[in-house]
């Protein structure tokens, strides 16, 4: 199993996750967009047991509830995973990433919220709302 290494823009927060995703996608959804500043988030799905903050937990600013909420650096606000699925799973900005995962992005999400200014040039599938199975 290969282990990958992530970190928040000013290094305060660093974290491992296994390299064993389950899903990835890209959403557009409104409160995505405004986490990230960005058109879009890409992520990837795992088991939260399969991720661990490893330097600077101290340094978190959780955003929602702990089982269901975002992790931000508490000094630079970079959002390094958002908890989902009753605290079951957790998905990781693939941004905040250094280390290259396997896998990518299989599908866009929440097209029919994506920002207008935005235009979409891959060919992945596009769903208006969310995918079944994330």
């Amino acid at each position: 199993m290969s282990i990958l290494a992530g970190r928040c823009l000013c290094g305060a927060v660093h974290y491992e996750v296994a390299d064993e995703f389950v899903y990835s996608l890209n959403c557009h959804c409104q409160d995505c967009r405004r986490a990230t500043g960005s058109a879009f988030k890409p992520f990837a799905g795992i088991e939260r047991g399969k991720f661990a903050i490893t330097q600077g937990k101290d340094g978190l600013a959780i955003y929602g509830k702990p089982d269901a909420g975002d992790l931000h650096c508490a000094k630079c606000g970079s959002l390094l995973c958002s908890v989902v699925r009753d605290g079951q799973f957790v998905h990781v900005t693939l941004g905040t990433l250094v280390d290259a995962p396997s896998i990518r992005p299989s599908a866009h999400i929440f097209v029919g919220s994506k920002a207008p200014w935005f235009t979409i040039t891959d060919d992945l599938p596009q769903h208006e709302g969310h995918a079944g199975g994330s």
